[in-house]
C-alpha cells in the first residue's frame, strides 16, 4: 500500500512538472486563450483571465491530486476566472455580430418532418453506458471538435451554461438575449452536438464492431 501511494505521488508530481515545460505551457495557454476569448468577447480580458489562472495553477500545484488530468484541472481554474469576469462586467455588450445567420434561421428540416417527428435516418441512436464515455479520451476529442463546429452563439451559450455554470439570467445579460432565445439556442446546440457525435463517434464505433 505504501509503495502504491509513493507511485501515485510520483505520478502527480511528474504531471505538475509540465507547468514549467515551455512547449506544453504555450500550447495550453493558446487553448485557454481561445476558450476565454470566445466567452468574454475581449482578447485583453481573456489574456488577463488566462494569466491569473496559470499563476493560480502554479501557486497551487501542490493541491493537484491527479484525480483529473492536469489540463482539466487548469481549465477548471480558468472557468472560475471567466465566471468572475462575466459576473463583474457591468457594461452592455452588443453581441449581434456573434450570431451567424443560421443561429436564428437554422434549417432543421433534415432532422424533423413536417409534423415535428424525427426523420427516419436521424432518429437518436442508443448511446450505451454514458458513464463509460467519461473515461474515453478519444471521445472527448471528438466532442471538442463537435463543439467547435457549432454556430457562434450556440457554442458560446452552451459553454456558459454547461461548463462555466452561469445561470440563465447571467447568460441572458451577458449575451443580450431573452430567456426564450437562450432556450432555443441551447436546444439547437444540443441537437447539433448529438447529431455530430452520432456521426463521428457512435456510427464509427458500430462499424468497427
Amino acid at each position: 500500500m505504501k509503495q502504491e501511494l509513493n507511485n501515485e505521488k510520483n505520478s502527480v508530481a511528474g504531471e505538475t512538472s509540465l507547468l514549467i515545460d515551455a512547449q506544453f505551457l504555450e500550447l495550453l495557454r493558446q487553448q485557454m486563450h481561445k476558450f476565454a476569448t470566445q466567452q468574454l468577447s475581449d482578447s485583453d480580458l481573456a489574456e488577463d483571465a488566462v494569466q491569473e489562472a496559470l499563476v493560480g495553477a502554479l501557486k497551487n500545484a501542490k493541491s493537484f491530486t491527479g484525480r483529473a488530468s492536469l489540463k482539466t484541472w487548469v481549465f477548471a481554474i480558468l472557468k472560475n476566472k471567466v465566471a468572475d469576469v462575466l459576473r463583474q462586467k457591468q457594461r452592455l455588450v452588443y453581441t449581434g455580430s456573434l450570431i451567424r445567420e443560421d443561429d436564428d434561421n437554422e434549417d432543421l428540416s433534415e432532422l424533423f418532418n413536417a409534423k415535428g417527428f424525427w426523420q427516419i435516418d436521424e432518429r437518436p441512436s442508443t448511446w450505451g453506458n454514458p458513464q463509460e464515455l467519461l473515461h474515453q479520451g478519444q471521445f472527448w476529442k471528438v466532442f471538442e471538435l463537435c463543439l467547435e463546429n457549432l454556430p457562434g452563439m450556440q457554442g458560446r451559450v452552451f459553454m456558459m451554461k454547461e461548463f462555466i455554470e452561469l445561470n440563465s439570467n447571467e447568460i441572458c445579460t451577458e449575451a443580450n438575449i431573452t430567456v426564450s432565445n437562450l432556450n432555443v439556442l441551447l436546444y439547437r446546440a444540443r441537437l447539433r452536438l448529438r447529431e455530430c457525435l452520432e456521426d463521428r463517434w457512435f456510427k464509427s464505433e458500430s462499424a468497427a464492431c
